[in-house]
């Protein structure tokens, strides 16, 4: 008789089924459904925004890769995160990588909040964004219409500024341009 082995957390991840989301955060998998309309819209604006300038650089510095719900892995497959937008500066990754696993540590990352998702976004990524250094994280609520940024400094979370409303804001680490929330 053989002892049946418990698949791995990326195991368990990879075999989700296509309408949901995994992340192994902590040790621990996480699963959400596919984000709702408020959600997608506000990641598709933002991605809209920033990837002319900073990624194609049309009107803005060019120099950055800008991606939808990349998978980072931070240890191998035992901390992989899908923040909802990130993006790293060529300089450092010059080239995207092939395939899906990006183990390059991002410089900026973005969270749409959902009521779902908020908890886990604030508590449990924020702190392992810092843990891995990345550089620079943004929370957007897309009903309230706010969008929070902070910098690493010290291993922590500054705090470098909060929008609301439909303002065109200029906030690091894509302060060359302004944007609208």
């Amino acid at each position: 008789m053989h002892a049946q082995t418990r698949p791995t957390l990326y195991e368990q991840l990879a075999a989700l089924p296509v309408n949901l989301t995994g992340e192994n955060l902590d040790g621990r998998l996480y699963t959400q459904p596919r984000p709702a309309w408020p959600h997608a819209l506000a990641a598709s604006s933002l991605g809209d925004e920033l990837v002319g300038p900073f990624q194609k650089g049309q009107g803005g510095p060019g120099g950055w890769w800008i991606i939808d719900e990349p998978e980072l892995h931070f240890i191998r497959d035992a901390e992989v995160d899908v923040p909802d937008l990130a993006g790293w500066r060529r300089e450092r990754m010059p080239r995207p990588t092939l395939g899906h696993r990006i183990e390059v540590v991002s410089d900026w990352v973005c969270e749409i909040l959902s009521p779902s998702a908020e908890r886990k976004d604030r508590t449990i990524k924020m702190p392992i964004y810092a843990r891995f250094g990345v550089d620079y994280a943004w929370l957007i609520d897309p009903l309230a219409r706010t969008l929070e940024a902070y910098a690493l400094a010290g291993g922590g979370w500054q705090d470098i500024g909060r929008y609301a409303g439909n303002a065109a804001v200029t906030v690091a680490p894509f302060d060359a341009i302004s944007i609208r929330l």
